[in-house]
């Protein structure tokens, strides 16, 4: 066992998150396409909250890589951020079943007899929910936690805000397994608020990412550093659902109509590129584009849409073009000014997280006297 990095830690702040996942710090990094690699995954391990390896921009030969560096870097727990719908699944879940990863996570819920095939081997089942049915839904499968996305948050999220939707969540689910909240969250203080809420942990995407240990490029942090709570817009016309994106020119010309008839023609290309980069087969692609409409009940039209969204994000995310990429963002980008290390990132969480609940019962106990 590794020793403890927060050996101060507020008692409140052990939950039953860290019992399931076995951290320390009731903390989750988001399983961010081109972000959430080798690197950051450690390093948040390491740090004592759960990092979570991007595997829906890797091919099999790449997470197996990925997930082999990260275990060499360190003996802490981490998670595999998984597409249920992707073509090659079964070999995905060989894979971490075999090499023991303690969290698979997904987008989607995933159907019941993955779920199941997990849970067997021993594997956390954490799916993401948008709305207090779907935690209904998989509650029903059998997962292990429900992380819960409110409108603040990056990527594809809904419209009610997590001060809403969380609530509701946590209702629904009743104690019967841990509740994560993400969408709007960066420091000490949001995690107690998500605590008070009644979840057991809080997730964080954007945040992570601006960290020394996220492999975006700096110029491209720069720019996001640079962004108010304003300037992110959720937008269908990236692929065709909503994703909340940092406000660019492309975003806006987009958005504007102006860009909507080279759309379709830009997916197809962009396809065509991520087949060649992932190896898949041109059947592969078919099959995973049917199995994607079905379970997000899309349009043919939104289904080669959505092709746009790899590469895209990887032209900013990897390549560090901002102009012509796109970059999914949470609002709390307005409110991020630094780029620490995990390590100092959870010990500061840590840190202002305790002094918060400390003053909190100071003012009980001051109220208890009087």
């Amino acid at each position: 066992m590794s020793p403890s990095r927060h050996p101060g830690l507020h008692p409140r702040l052990h939950t039953s998150l860290c019992d399931l996942v076995g951290v320390e710090v009731p903390v989750v990094q988001t399983g961010m396409g081109w972000v959430a690699g080798a690197r950051l995954v450690s390093a948040t391990a390491e740090a004592g909250a759960l990092g979570i390896l991007a595997s829906a921009t890797m091919d099999l030969d790449e997470l197996t890589t990925a997930i082999a560096a990260v275990k060499s870097r360190t003996t802490r727990p981490f998670g595999v951020n998984l597409r249920a719908d992707s073509s090659d699944i079964d070999a995905r879940l060989d894979l971490i079943i075999n090499e023991g990863v303690r969290v698979a996570s997904f987008a989607q819920a995933p159907k019941p007899h993955l779920i199941s095939r997990l849970k067997d081997a021993g594997v956390v089942v954490i799916p993401s929910v948008g709305a207090r049915r779907h935690a209904e839904k998989v509650l029903d499968w059998g997962v292990d936690a429900v992380l819960v996305q409110g409108g603040e948050g990056g990527g594809h999220t809904g419209s009610v805000p997590t001060t809403v939707l969380l609530p509701q969540v946590v209702d629904v689910v009743d104690g019967r397994v841990p509740v994560i909240a993400a969408g709007g969250f960066f420091d000490g203080r949001g995690l107690v608020a998500a605590l008070a809420w009644g979840a057991d942990g809080i997730a964080m995407g954007t945040r992570f990412l601006l960290t020394s240990d996220s492999t975006v490029p700096d110029t491209v942090k720069q720019f996001y550093l640079a962004r108010s709570v304003t300037e992110t817009v959720v937008t269908t016309q990236v692929d065709g659902v909503p994703h909340r994106v940092l406000r660019t020119d492309l975003v806006d010309t987009l958005e504007s109509g102006r860009g909507r008839l080279l759309a379709l023609p830009r997916a197809v290309i962009n396809a065509l590129r991520f087949r060649s980069m992932t190896g898949l087969s041109l059947r592969q692609m078919i099959r995973e584009g049917r199995a994607m409409r079905a379970s997000m009940d899309l349009t043919w039209t939104q289904m080669l849409m959505a092709a746009n969204t790899p590469m895209l994000l990887k032209a900013s995310l990897v390549d560090g073009k901002t102009a012509s990429g796109v970059m999914a963002s949470g609002q709390v980008v307005g409110v991020i000014d630094d780029l620490p290390s995990c390590g100092e990132l959870v010990e500061r969480i840590v840190d202002e997280a305790g002094a918060v609940l400390d003053a909190l019962g100071a003012v009980r106990t001051k109220g208890d006297e009087s």
